[in-house]
């Protein structure tokens, strides 16, 4: 299962460019898989420190689909790092803030929870 956390800000979107297991590069959500005895909340706060070095506070669950949980969060303290000397950041290539209207031109898996964001969701 995985937990993943989406960040808005000043109409930017946190995101990743990583290499996914079929060999894409894709955009996604700065996240990863839930450890054993971990929630899905504390799995996503988790994955957002190692992956983009913020600490942050889930403010709700935007989605729900089969074996993945998507949350709205805010950040609560840090700045942007990817820590590379991780293990598990090896797939990960950049993270970045890009702006929302550039973000609907992300790969189709990703796009259709945006869109969904853009088109009324508040964080």
């Amino acid at each position: 299962m995985i937990a993943e956390g989406v960040v808005i800000q000043d109409n930017k979107i946190l995101m990743v460019r990583q290499k996914v297991s079929r060999g894409a590069i894709v955009w996604n959500f700065p996240g990863g898989q839930i450890d054993p005895n971990e929630t899905p909340e504390e799995a996503c706060v988790r994955e957002l420190k190692e992956e983009t070095g913020y600490d942050v506070f889930v403010t709700k669950l935007i989605r729900q689909c089969v074996g993945k949980f998507t949350f709205g969060v805010t950040i609560v303290s840090g700045s942007l790092h990817l820590d590379k000397t991780r293990p598990e950041n090896a797939d990960i290539i950049e993270v970045k803030w890009i702006n929302l209207d550039d973000a609907k031109k992300i790969d189709r898996i990703t796009r259709p929870v945006i869109d969904e964001i853009i088109g009324g969701l508040s964080l």
